[in-house]
């Protein structure tokens, strides 16, 4: 019933898409949204289109009957896979378990005196346990040890259990930490069972080397193995042949493996490290290229706050670099797990071919700008297109060009007029500064045109909504500040005023000066 239901709901999305296909054959100038033909089912399961022209009934059916099969099973698919693979990595866990038991406490049952006949049933209780887990994973769980995968020879390492774990954690290097430290212990382990063993054929206490039976006998020999391998000093002095050859092995063991350890150590460490490792080197080096030129100080500052927050915000200061060697169809999964719920809500890509973003989210570039950076500036010639991932930008403009005409924020776009050289230009139509930090993603001119050359419906609703854009985002015309009267020369002031004293004239002379006081006045009040 689910199917039936499926197939026709799918039957009636193909008519809706035959009517429009027809318009567009009657109308192909049309750019309205309306005219965008959308089918998301088809490219998230990413078929090709399909021309209703040249497609057989037949062909048809056997589409309808694939998609939708395809969709019915792919939730269950995905929730059976995530939920087998976490049972197999509790499986292996336990495997794990089982194993280190082993490993562990068979030594120290062959040479500590432990095991006894009162609590031999407890021993083989556990033995029988570690059995059974054995037997489990070989008979259900791993029954094969190699068979073929997609055409790929698959060996089952016994090891598995730490490349799955790994693979899931997010700070995968604590545990490799943890486990070389593990592997250090065991060598202490083992060297502790094997000087016991050796006092116990020798004799307890009969030497002043061997152990002499007081107190607990496993820590006693496992201080004596610390002090021989890390040959910290202070050790007793062997007296037989056999006890020299003992503690020379000891010294030469010792030394090989702690070197192997402390390198495994320092790779792991180094590993983890690495990202803020490189990071200071760039920043080292920038300021000594800075130093060097003599950059001044509050140039040095701002990069140095940017290299500051893009760590800090980011994690690290180029994504690209890390994308670069996957191959197209991951950095898209990628992208689209990181990107596509921000550009999807953008107003301009709202009604585009959903497969067009896709291939634009490949292309963006994520940047970040300091507080009161330009981002773009007016009249200059446009080559990118900005998406605001973060942060706030403003648009600012008028005579001081410091007058905020809008301000943008988080999935709001600019730049996209001068990109799309909508109205026959492709200058810049107004001044953009960071209000604040901003993390922008920058789309590139010829990896647009590109993308757009495949897609040419989502072309035209582009170029329309960009020339809407374009008028409502005109600035309103500038009007002309009044002529300011011209203030009258000092020397005939001065002249008028010598007539005035010498004469006694107070008529028309008197008017005149009047007239001269207040048109002074009024030329600096304009002024300021």
């Amino acid at each position: 019933a689910v199917v039936n239901e499926r197939l026709q709901e799918l039957v009636r999305m193909f008519k809706e898409r035959t009517e429009k296909a027809k318009e567009k054959l009657i109308d192909p100038d049309s750019s309205d949204e309306d005219s965008i033909i959308q089918c998301e089912w088809e490219s998230s399961l990413s078929f090709s289109n399909i021309s209703t022209n040249t497609c057989t009934d037949l062909a048809w059916k056997a589409h309808l009957l694939r998609c939708s099969v395809l969709i019915l099973m792919k939730p269950t698919l995905s929730s059976v896979s995530f939920f087998a693979d976490l049972m197999y990595v509790l499986w292996l866990f336990l495997v794990c378990l089982a194993w280190n038991w082993n490993v562990w406490f068979i030594p120290v049952r062959w040479a500590f005196p432990y095991q006894t006949p009162e609590n031999i049933y407890y021993w083989l209780l556990a033995d029988y346990l570690c059995d059974f887990i054995y037997f489990l994973d070989i008979t259900v769980f791993q029954p094969r040890l190699q068979f073929v995968r997609g055409g790929d020879i698959v060996i089952n390492s016994f090891f598995e259990f730490n490349e799955r774990l790994e693979a899931i954690l997010a700070k995968a290097y604590i545990y490799r930490v943890i486990r070389t430290t593990t592997y250090l212990l065991y060598c202490l382990h083992c060297n502790a069972c094997l000087f016991y063993s050796c006092s116990a054929w020798i004799g307890l206490g009969s030497t002043t080397w061997v152990y002499n039976g007081e107190g607990n006998s496993y820590i006693r020999c496992y201080y004596f193995a610390v002090k021989t391998l890390i040959t910290i000093g202070g050790l007793p002095h062997p007296t037989t042949l056999f006890e020299m050859v003992f503690q020379l092995i000891n010294f030469f063991v010792g030394v090989f493996a702690f070197s192997i350890m402390i390198g495994q150590m320092r790779d792991v460490v180094g590993a983890a490290t690495a990202g803020q490792t490189y990071y200071r080197t760039c920043v080292d080096n920038t300021i000594k290229y800075m130093s060097s030129y003599r950059i001044p100080k509050d140039v040095q500052n701002r990069v140095k706050t940017w290299y500051n927050y893009t760590w800090q915000s980011q994690g690290m200061l180029d994504e690209q670099e890390l994308l670069i060697q996957l191959p197209d169809k991951m950095r898209l999964d990628i992208a689209v797990d990181v990107n596509y719920s921000i550009v999807s809500k953008v107003p301009l890509f709202q009604g585009c071919d959903r497969q067009m973003i896709f291939d634009m989210l490949k292309s963006l570039r994520s940047v970040v700008y300091l507080p009161g950076d330009y981002i773009c500036k007016k009249d200059e010639v446009g080559r990118e297109m900005y998406i605001i991932k973060a942060g706030e930008v403003q648009v600012v403009g008028g005579p001081d060009g410091r007058t905020v005409f809008v301000t943008l924020r988080a999935g709001s776009v600019f730049g996209e007029i001068s990109l799309l050289a909508v109205g026959g230009g492709n200058r810049r139509t107004a001044n953009v500064i960071a209000h604040g930090f901003a993390n922008l993603f920058i789309l590139d001119k010829k990896d647009l045109n590109e993308i757009l050359v495949h897609y040419p419906e989502s072309n035209k609703l582009l170029r329309k909504k960009a020339r809407l854009n374009r008028s409502k985002t005109k600035e309103p015309p500038q009007v002309p500040a009044a002529q300011v009267r011209a203030e009258t020369p000092k020397l005939l002031r001065a002249a008028l005023e010598m007539t005035e004293k010498s004469s006694g004239l107070k008529g028309a002379m008197a008017k005149v000066k009047e007239k001269t006081n207040k048109s002074s006045v009024s030329l600096q009040v304009n002024i300021f």
